[in-house]
């Protein structure tokens, strides 16, 4: 890809192959958990590790946790790190790519604010070239290259998970803009509405962000209501309400949890409804820790959802589940690190 950072001759069509240059590392760093994958030439998975993401560390801590996963998924692909001819991470916040640093991080570690050179400092761990994109649009441009969106020319991705991320591919080209197109989760469905992670008010993430819910329930328990999720939480042994724990809520009809994401579920009609009147794409695909947890029910519903404010109702783009499930990031990562096919 373009945008990749290029290095070494790739020795393509071997799966297994111990040489340094055949394979690739990836990191999906999220909110919740750090996704790792070794792919191949072609972007298939040789192996991977998913570890979680440290609550409360600072930036070194969680470059460290990242390093961690790939040894793991290096090891199940029958590899080390260091034999990795390169590493792409995609993460949230604002990412340099030229600089190679992450700042902005407002689901991820404790006070990461300042820019860091997570590039450089997990090059130094891996002992080669690393790679920065954001997060949601290198899943997308998985999911386009390799997935759900193969069929399209222009996709708007949705990822619904920790936060809101959106990235997008126009006419077979992935939008930057400036750096920081496709931030859908902060398009504002409710001036002066709930305070969201970034600070702001009324954003669609402060609605449907699975760390705004969070703390919408915690609220609405010392408010008196009744809920499950956080026994569920304990029992699971989490620290964080997960994807599959607002599943279970869903499925057990918990009333907060139905009421939150229902409520969710509105306001990502509205927000993905006014950037198709904007960007007139050929399809919408639903990825993210939830998207893919409450699966194709949610797709059709958030396309329900949309229909009231669509434009031109009748040329509606379907909302399609991304296919790569929750390695879609990490495999999008992986595809910046590695050179053009020939």
């Amino acid at each position: 890809m373009d945008e990749a950072r290029r290095g070494g001759e790739a020795q393509r069509g071997s799966r297994s192959s111990e040489v340094k240059g055949s394979a690739w590392g990836g990191v999906d760093l999220g909110g919740t958990k750090i996704e790792a994958v070794v792919v191949d030439a072609v972007g298939r998975p040789l192996g991977n590790a998913r570890h979680p993401t440290p609550g409360d560390a600072g930036p070194k801590d969680v470059v460290r946790a990242i390093f961690d996963a790939l040894e793991d998924a290096s090891r199940s692909a029958g590899l080390a790190p260091r034999r990795l001819a390169g590493v792409g991470v995609g993460a949230p916040g604002s990412v340099d790519i030229q600089m190679g640093t992450l700042a902005r991080v407002s689901n991820v570690g404790k006070g990461w604010t300042e820019p860091y050179p997570l590039a450089g400092a997990l090059s130094d761990l891996v002992r080669g070239p690393v790679v920065l994109g954001n997060d949601v649009q290198v899943a997308v441009t998985a999911e386009y290259r390799l997935g759900a969106g193969t069929p399209y020319r222009s996709v708007l991705g949705v990822w619904w998970g920790t936060g809101v991320g959106g990235g997008l591919v126009l006419d077979g080209v992935p939008w930057r803009g400036r750096g920081a197109a496709g931030e859908i989760g902060h398009v504002v469905v409710n001036p002066g509405g709930s305070r969201c992670g970034c600070g702001r008010r009324g954003c669609m993430e402060a609605y449907a962000g699975r760390g705004c819910l969070e703390h919408k329930v915690r609220k609405a328990v010392r408010r008196g209501e009744k809920t499950m999720l956080f026994e569920w939480m304990r029992k699971k042994d989490r620290t964080r309400l997960t994807s599959s724990i607002w599943k279970k809520a869903l499925d057990e009809r918990d009333v907060v949890a139905t009421r939150l994401i229902d409520n969710a579920v509105l306001m990502l009609g509205v927000g993905i409804a006014s950037a198709i009147n904007i960007l007139d794409v050929d399809a919408v695909i639903l990825g993210g820790g939830l998207g893919t947890r409450l699966g194709i029910e949610y797709a059709d519903r958030i396309y329900e959802a949309m229909r009231p404010h669509v434009f031109v109702p009748e040329r509606q783009p379907p909302v399609v589940l991304a296919q790569l499930g929750e390695l879609s990031g990490a495999i999008g990562a992986a595809l910046l690190a590695e050179p053009p096919l020939h």
